[in-house]
């Protein structure tokens, strides 16, 4: 099978999907468990396009925007299926934001999926995307300033960016923190917190944060739980004590 053709089967089928009628419930409810069967994802994704061609209303565009850096994170194979998933992704929030300027999730999937490209392409070929990444993150709390998942992304960027982009770690652990005050499930947020604390070579506190996301009893979300956040979190905590920034027994979340 040629590179990027599950993607383009998938959209083949969202011919076939479009008679089933199921638009945006039907695909958030095949998302609500897809760790248990991770072509759900490709399932919802037919779906969503198939409703946003026939009623392109910004909440089925938020949701295909979403719906697509799941496809970059967990259906892609390769970089430039990555790419390309991530590129509609970004693509689907614009229309969103367009639609709907005043959403805060329509902006929040712009800066997700525009922070993967980022990600992708590296410090030097990202710069073309900085401004949209900030100005996306930015407007995300300005909307809603208690929004966990803006929290996390801006707190990603003053954690990754070097001092002169605008990087600041200690702002960036305000930000995780706040996060994690509204959300304490939120494993992904905890796992980017673990990722400063180990940056900085605070490895008690990364292994505390690990731990939790290890032995979390309800995450927030299950499916990417099972599938990313718990498995990183166990490697990670593995790697700690192989190299001895670690001793005796895990600590207790």
């Amino acid at each position: 099978m040629t590179p990027g053709a599950p993607i383009v089967l998938g959209l083949l089928f969202a011919v076939g999907a479009a008679a089933a009628g199921d638009g945006l419930p039907g695909a958030r409810a095949l998302l609500l468990a897809w760790h248990e069967d991770p072509r759900r994802i490709d399932r919802a994704r037919a779906l969503l396009e198939a409703a946003a061609t026939a009623d392109p209303a910004p909440e089925t565009l938020v949701e295909l925007a979403r719906v697509w850096f799941l496809t970059g994170d967990f259906r892609a194979r390769g970089d430039g299926e990555r790419v390309e998933a991530y590129m509609r992704g970004s693509e689907a929030a614009r229309r969103a934001v367009a639609a709907a300027p005043d959403s805060d999730r329509a902006h929040l999937w712009l800066a997700i999926n525009t922070g993967r490209l980022a990600e992708l392409r590296g410090i030097v070929g990202a710069v073309g995307l900085l401004a949209t990444l900030r100005e996306a993150s930015a407007t995300v709390l300005r909307l809603n300033p208690s929004s966990v998942d803006g929290l996390i992304v801006a707190g990603g960027l003053a954690a990754e960016l070097p001092p002169l982009l605008g990087g600041d770690r200690t702002r960036a652990e305000a930000l995780f923190r706040r996060a994690l005050a509204a959300d304490p499930h939120q494993t992904g947020g905890r796992l980017e917190l673990a990722r400063l604390y180990l940056a900085t070579r605070r490895w008690r506190d990364a292994g505390r944060e690990l731990q939790r996301v290890v032995g979390e009893p309800a995450p927030t979300d299950l499916p990417r739980w099972t599938v990313s956040d718990m498995p990183r979190a166990r490697a990670m905590l593995t790697d700690l004590y192989e190299r001895g920034r670690l001793t005796g027994p895990p600590q207790a979340p």
